[in-house]
């Protein structure tokens, strides 16, 4: 049977075929003659089978990543409502969900005293939370006309209590000019010069905008995502136009202005003994010497002291290694990032401790299980069952004291591990390398001494979802403004984008906290009455007591 050789043409790419040649001097003797040609023969046959085998290796890839792409595409979200194209029948989707008890229902429930304090009531289904104490009330009297107030026996009725039900109401958006009137006076005689009462200082003196102005401004932008041409449209509405082109100005004026918080705050996230970090894509239109549609990006970093936690935002072009190296600079601690190589150089830093994620390990099992048939249940299963045995001891030491969680995982998390590692061990040399259980096997071995590291210490995170949930509200604004016009901007949002999250992380509503903050904050003369001003020196009570003087 003759022996029809494979051409590298009709193979993938990255498969080649070696060339077999022939000696220049054939042997003689025919039985060594046959022996050269069964050899070169069976050499043939093995570098087909071989050749087999990668192209049967590359058709199942192709075919994981179109099952992948397709689940990105059109598969479902864990998000109730996701992408954009639930936008358009989000009150059709919600409204089918709900109930008539939801909207009608009076307040719950008041749970009797008896009740142990460790016992949790059942929550009443289809019943509704009663509405912020913190709300202005506005009474609606409703009054029995009087020619009812006759009763049937012929005696005038008495008042004997009122039905009080609650609506939640809302008033339009209020836009107003203030008035700065200063008070001149002057000598009867003309002698001396006249005295004006100063001008409290301003957020931007030479401009027209006030404090709260600002503080909203900045909310509606960088914490609701609404881009600055729909703010425009919302004034003009309101008959208070103002150009996209002066709001602009304004948000990097404010940024100026809140500058020195942010190097407070960078203070406090160095201080820390953890720091997450990871980075977004962001586009700038107007950047000297590059194309509008190169990408940039936006590091993020949180930590900080226990009970001071920070969010920090940094436009930088580059996605090199440089960057977290110069944004890290003075750090020393432990560090938690992704597989991304840009932190190698920083993490080899005396000091710096560098931690993996293991959500990233998960996601990579994760896509290895949806590319397996359905309804089978395969090795990613297997991996995914057992870091969720890590996580699911996270979970219940979640509440627990750093040295009661550290003894937990010593107990647990560690055997757990050593489980996962032998399975690794086992599993990696029998799956081909690019599929996607091999990707995710050769990512958790490539970082494993960094994954495993967590459980030195009970105050160190398994994973980097912090930061990532950060990076959240940046994506979503994201998708709405697009793009920063120019690097000024992007700086501008990247230090806004600290403050707001800071402030949210700090459980302070940030509309409040920026009007203290702009109200206060051009006074401010010392560093001691600037830090009075960081999220976790003030209250929310206090500041949303506030109102215009």
């Amino acid at each position: 049977m003759p022996f029809t050789p494979l051409k590298s043409s009709s193979l993938p790419p990255e498969i080649e075929l070696p060339e077999f040649v022939l000696p220049a001097v054939l042997p003689d003797d025919i039985g060594a003659l046959k022996s050269l040609l069964q050899a070169q023969q069976d050499a043939l046959a093995n570098v087909r089978q071989q050749a087999m085998r990668e192209a049967h290796n590359y058709i199942i890839r192709m075919i994981e990543q179109s099952v992948l792409a397709r689940h990105r595409l059109f598969g479902a979200s864990s998000e109730q409502l996701s992408a954009q194209g639930r936008l358009f029948d989000e009150a059709e989707t919600l409204a089918a969900s709900s109930t008539e008890e939801q909207d009608v229902a009076a307040l719950p429930e008041v749970v009797p005293a008896s009740t142990a304090p460790d016992e949790k009531a059942p929550k009443g289904r289809g019943k509704r939370g009663p509405l912020s104490p913190a709300l202005k009330r506005v009474d609606v009297v409703h009054d029995v006309p009087e020619h009812e107030r006759t009763c049937p026996c012929g005696t005038p009725m008495v008042e004997i209590g009122q039905d009080v039900s609650e609506q939640l109401d809302i008033v339009p958006m209020q836009v107003r000019v203030l008035r700065h009137i200063r008070k001149r006076y002057g000598c009867p005689g003309s002698v001396h010069a006249p005295v004006t009462a100063a001008l409290p200082p301003q957020p931007l003196p030479k401009s027209n905008a006030s404090a709260d102005f600002l503080a909203m401004l900045l909310t509606v932008k960088y914490v609701d995502g609404l881009p600055l041409a729909r703010f425009e449209n919302i004034l003009e509405r309101h008959g208070a136009p103002v150009p996209r082109q002066t709001l602009a100005r304004w948000v990097i004026g404010a940024s100026h202005l809140l500058q020195p918080l942010h190097n407070l705050m960078r203070d406090a996230l160095l201080d820390g003994a953890v720091i997450h970090m990871d980075e977004t894509v962001v586009q700038v239109l107007k950047e000297a010497e590059r194309k509008a549609s190169t990408q940039s990006y936006m590091w993020v970093q949180s930590g900080g002291p226990p009970g001071k936690p920070v969010v920090l935002f940094d436009y930088d072009p580059s996605r090199s290694a440089a960057v977290p190296l110069r944004l890290l600079a003075d750090y020393r601690g432990y560090l938690m990032t992704d597989g991304y190589t840009g932190y190698n150089k920083l993490a080899k830093v005396d000091g710096v401790e560098h931690l993996v994620c293991f959500a990233h390990v998960r996601r990579y099992f994760v896509e290895a299980v949806r590319v397996q048939p359905k309804g089978k249940r395969g090795r990613a299963d297997e991996a995914v069952d057992l870091i969720g045995k890590l996580y699911g001891i996270e979970r219940t030491v979640k509440d627990a004291t750093d040295e009661d969680r550290l003894l937990a995982r010593q107990q647990l998390s560690v055997p757990a591990l050593a489980a996962l590692k032998a399975w690794m061990d086992k599993t990696l040399p029998t799956v081909p390398p690019k599929t996607a259980l091999g990707k995710a096997l050769a990512y958790m071995d490539k970082y494993w001494d960094r994954l495993v590291r967590y459980t030195e210490r009970g105050d160190l995170p398994i994973d980097n979802n912090r930061v990532e949930n950060c990076i959240r509200p940046f994506v979503v604004g994201r998708k709405s403004w697009l793009f920063s016009d120019t690097p000024a901007g992007a700086h501008a949002s990247a230090l806004i984008y600290s403050l707001v999250e800071t402030a949210k992380a700090n459980g302070l509503e940030p509309y409040t906290w920026l009007r203290r903050v702009m109200r206060s904050l051009p006074m401010a003369q010392t560093v001691e009455e600037m830090e009075a001003l960081l999220p976790w020196n003030l209250q929310n009570l206090d500041l949303a007591s506030e109102t215009v003087a």
